[in-house]
């Protein structure tokens, strides 16, 4: 398994403690997720209809502000799991460094994989790679500057799991052009992660494509009921959009005391650089409180957003120590 945050159990195993006990900032996640609310019997007992899915990709389509093809996948991982099945093996090209899986699935399907650092080196890939914005550095891009990439590439895909806060971003009202796919994860944002939903948008082919190899029922009728339900609820988007971006600010004054430099980040993490990462991801756990650190960079740490008052005042604390 490829390295990846959320690996409380590492945690468990190095400083002991119940999975409770901790406060996992190892992820991009929301930690006051959206409320789940009343899910009725019949989502837990019954297969999902075509209705009932067709409802869920509605209220998608509401969100992301699009009116292109689109279907739902158990997590924006599933829809990376099935993108060689949209093509025969070829060039692809990846803008990293960025979330690992897109090399591992594409290398294990035969695809000859190369990882880029512009955007115009992408230029005359079968399959480009762009997440917007980037995972772990949060960099942006235009979506201007993607759409001038598109006719210069076979397919351009582009992961805009963290893009819920910035819509200004995304790419989605413009899904259905040939040759651009979008995708999409529901987990992060609204912090439901373990519902594991998200969407693949873009033309009516490769959607169908995507469609035939999900099967008939590639979500939980959960998923659709409670999915649909925060789909369709503006209201607490923008609240949290809002107060993500000053958990943000929060966050990046609190670690300054630190000599951490910020290095970027998106609306639900932040990226640091230091002498030190593990020394510093040390300091943290002996508090109880995962984060991220790369294999790669030994200077980098990742830190998500703490959800209530009271995982505020235990990170406040231990980087006083």
């Amino acid at each position: 398994m490829r390295e990846h945050g959320g690996n409380l159990d590492l945690a468990q195993q190095r400083f002991g403690g119940r999975a409770d006990d901790w406060i996992d900032l190892s992820t991009g996640i929301n930690r006051l997720p959206y409320p789940v609310g009343e899910v009725g019997a019949r989502a837990w007992s019954a297969l999902p209809s075509r209705a009932e899915i067709a409802t869920l990709h509605q209220a998608a389509r509401h969100a992301y502000r699009t009116s292109a093809p689109i279907v739902a996948t158990g997590g924006a991982q599933a829809a990376i799991q099935l993108l060689p099945q949209l093509a025969n093996p070829g060039r692809a090209r990846i803008l990293a460094p960025t979330y690992n899986e897109y090399a591992g699935v594409l290398s294990a399907a035969g695809w000859d994989v190369e990882e880029v650092g512009e955007l115009d080196a992408l230029a005359g890939a079968d399959l480009a790679i762009v997440v917007n914005p980037n995972n772990p550095d949060g960099r942006p891009h235009t979506p201007q500057d993607l759409l001038a990439l598109l006719p210069r590439v076979g397919r351009l895909v582009i992961d805009e799991s963290f893009a819920d806060a910035v819509p200004q971003l995304s790419l989605a009202p413009e899904a259905d052009r040939p040759g651009l796919l979008i995708l999409r994860s529901f987990g992060k944002f609204y912090g439901l992660a373990g519902l594991r939903l998200g969407f693949a948008i873009g033309n009516a082919a490769d959607i169908g494509k995507l469609a035939a190899v999900s099967g008939p029922w590639p979500v939980s009728g959960a998923a659709i009921v409670i999915g649909g339900r925060a789909l369709r609820d503006d209201a607490w988007a923008e609240v949290t959009s809002a107060r993500l971006a000053r958990d943000c600010d929060r966050l990046d004054e609190m670690v300054r005391s630190q000599g951490w430099r910020l290095v970027g980040g998106a609306s639900l993490f932040r990226l640091y650089k230091m002498p030190d990462a593990l020394a510093a991801q040390e300091k943290l756990a002996r508090g109880q409180i995962w984060s991220r650190v790369f294999a790669q960079n030994p200077a980098w740490l990742r830190l998500g957003l703490p959800g209530g008052e009271s995982e505020w005042m235990r990170l406040a604390e231990i980087l006083a120590r």
